[in-house]
């Protein structure tokens, strides 16, 4: 089990129970000033110190800094990328109940194993749509981040309470912690790897849809245009195998060839999940009025290539089609948007999302500009928006903005009564109250 208390605890004791002196301890190389220093917590000893003092110690360094023997410690670092893999490729309930039970085994001293734990944990709470209780996660760790950064980065923390702040309705909120983390991403020069690629899908996905650009876009398309949507592969039948042969390595008490394994399952599914969020980055960025209609073009289709890779991803294959649909509309091509609207109708069977209804509106919308039949396609729109369940995330602001472009679509035919009622239908869906309990959800509704 862990060792109890602090890192000058562990030499004072051990110090003692060797019947050494501080100067012994110091031996010509240390002043017994410092070891006395280490001994109060008043001084932390560098790593060339640490493995000097647990060499006169008759103790491994890893024991002296962290209070754990090597085979102990392994194995909580094991716990660790099992109950990871557990959260990017099983079960988020289980990976929950593994980081809990590694937060409950670590001693406090342990803080970094601790923090990661916490922090695992949170995120498999955000993975199961508990997002008040994610929030509540997140901010204690924020919290203790800003007094221990050694510990814990911010910046990571500020980026997952964006997302959950975003999924639960409250985009100002969302945008402020987005806003928040860029400056300290800016401050590091971090354009590019997984932080990157988090915060800009993060900042395009909390922006305001009333505002044509605003300057933290920038950004976005920095990380986009240095990156791209790189082509995926599902490999999840490789990370099956690694992550059973780590298993049955722990099994057999090899912990480190375990771990060893447990990280090549855990990069092998890295590069799928980053090209995932870029994917989501270059969905939402096509989206904008103020991005080009080639650049749109060619980002929402490289993200639909990815998400099209996996079937866990095939509600988002269905939006980015949607999305890919409104920019052949805008450029003037209404066959291919009812093509590819067409297509989406096919994939989406998401009684959460608002795809299906979409589908429909945006044949409409071709069906007025070629002449077609707009009423059978804006009458289910409207079916399929009134029997919408209440979504597991807070994704009022697309019903708002469906129910909107119905009204618009029903002034076109001419029925200004069902134009007002859908009016009417958006602003209540924007105001409706939030999937997190204390969170104020923003009320504007926009095109």
């Amino acid at each position: 089990m862990p060792s109890q208390g602090t890192i000058g605890d562990r030499v004072r004791g051990l110090r003692l129970n060797r019947r050494m002196s501080q100067a012994q301890l110091a031996g010509p190389d240390l002043s017994d000033s410092y070891v006395s220093l280490i001994e109060s917590g008043k001084r932390t000893p560098t790593p060339v110190v640490a493995r000097l003092l647990a060499e006169r110690l008759g103790c491994t360094t890893e024991f002296l800094l962290h209070g754990i023997e090597p085979r102990q410690r392994i194995d909580t670092e094991l716990g660790l990328r099992h109950a990871e893999l557990e959260l990017q490729h099983g079960d988020p309930s289980a990976a929950a109940d593994r980081f809990t039970e590694i937060v409950k085994a670590a001693d406090e001293e342990n803080a970094m194993l601790t923090a990661h734990a916490r922090f695992g944990r949170a995120r498999a709470l955000e993975a199961q749509g508990r997002l008040g209780q994610a929030v509540e996660a997140f901010e204690r760790l924020r919290r203790e981040a800003s007094a221990h950064p050694e510990r814990l980065a911010d910046l990571p923390l500020a980026i997952s309470l964006s997302r959950c702040y975003q999924r639960a309705g409250d985009r100002l909120r969302a945008h402020d912690l987005a806003v928040s983390a860029l400056r300290q991403a800016r401050r590091l020069s971090i354009t590019q790897g997984e932080v990157a690629i988090d915060l800009a899908t993060a900042l395009v996905e909390a922006r305001s849809e009333r505002e044509s650009h605003f300057p933290e876009l920038d950004y976005v398309k920095d990380v986009l245009d240095l990156t791209g949507v790189p082509r995926v592969v599902d490999r999840s039948g490789e990370i099956r195998s690694l992550w059973e042969a780590s298993s049955a390595a722990a099994a057999g008490e090899d912990s480190a060839l375990a771990v060893r394994l447990a990280d090549d399952a855990i990069m092998a599914g890295r590069e799928a999940r980053l090209a995932l969020q870029l994917a989501r980055a270059a969905m939402h960025w096509s989206r904008l009025p103020t991005a080009g209609i080639s650049e749109a073009e060619r980002l929402v289709s490289a993200a639909s290539e990815a998400f099209a890779v996996f079937p866990a991803t095939i509600r988002e294959h269905g939006e980015s089609l949607i999305v890919h649909a409104r920019v052949r509309v805008r450029a003037g091509d209404p066959a291919r948007a009812g093509e590819l609207a067409t297509t989406a109708l096919g994939l989406s069977h998401d009684r959460f999302g608002t795809t299906t209804a979409e589908a429909h509106l945006v044949l409409a919308a071709v069906a007025l500009e070629l002449g077609g039949d707009a009423a059978a396609h804006v009458r289910s729109a409207q079916e399929l928006l009134a029997g919408l369940d209440r979504p597991v995330f807070g994704s009022d602001r697309s019903a708002a903005r469906c129910w909107r472009e119905l009204g618009d679509l029903y002034g076109r035919l001419g029925s200004v009564t069902r134009q007002t009622a859908a009016y009417h239908k958006a602003l209540e869906s924007a105001g409706v109250r939030s999937a997190m309990a204390g969170v104020t959800v923003d009320t504007s509704v926009s095109r």
